[in-house]
């Protein structure tokens, strides 16, 4: 299935940025994208996904205001900009397509193929 690699994490001081891209092997604007992390200990958390559709979006309360999903078709890119980074934000961001065609949302059923992650670390 769809091949996907995240990169762009580091660590960076509260209140910083940070953009993470995730390449993948192929573009289909039926499926849903996403970002999903997880933090030491805590459970998986979806933060933003994106229908490339009708390009609605969608944002959990915690990162709502802060973070912006996009992409680039012709690249077959996916964006995470991150900005006002929390230590809270702590965690390994993984970039994920869903499993059928249609639905999108914040529910961690909704996406099959993930990335092997990138790290993100904010220090205060």
């Amino acid at each position: 299935q769809v091949q996907l690699v995240e990169s762009g994490g580091g660590s960076v001081q509260a209140g910083g940025s940070l953009r993470l891209s995730c390449s993948a092997s192929e573009y289909d604007p039926y499926y849903c994208m996403g970002w999903i992390r997880q933090g030491d200990g805590k459970e998986r958390e979806v933060v933003a996904s994106t229908y490339p559709y009708n390009d609605d979006t969608y944002y959990a309360d915690s990162v709502k205001g802060r973070f912006t999903i996009s992409r680039d078709n012709a690249k077959r890119t996916l964006y995470l900009q991150m900005n006002n980074l929390k230590p809270e934000d702590t965690a390994m961001y993984y970039c994920a397509r869903g499993t059928r065609p249609g639905h999108c949302g914040l529910q961690g059923h909704i996406f099959g193929s993930w990335g092997q992650g990138t790290q993100v670390t904010v220090s205060s």
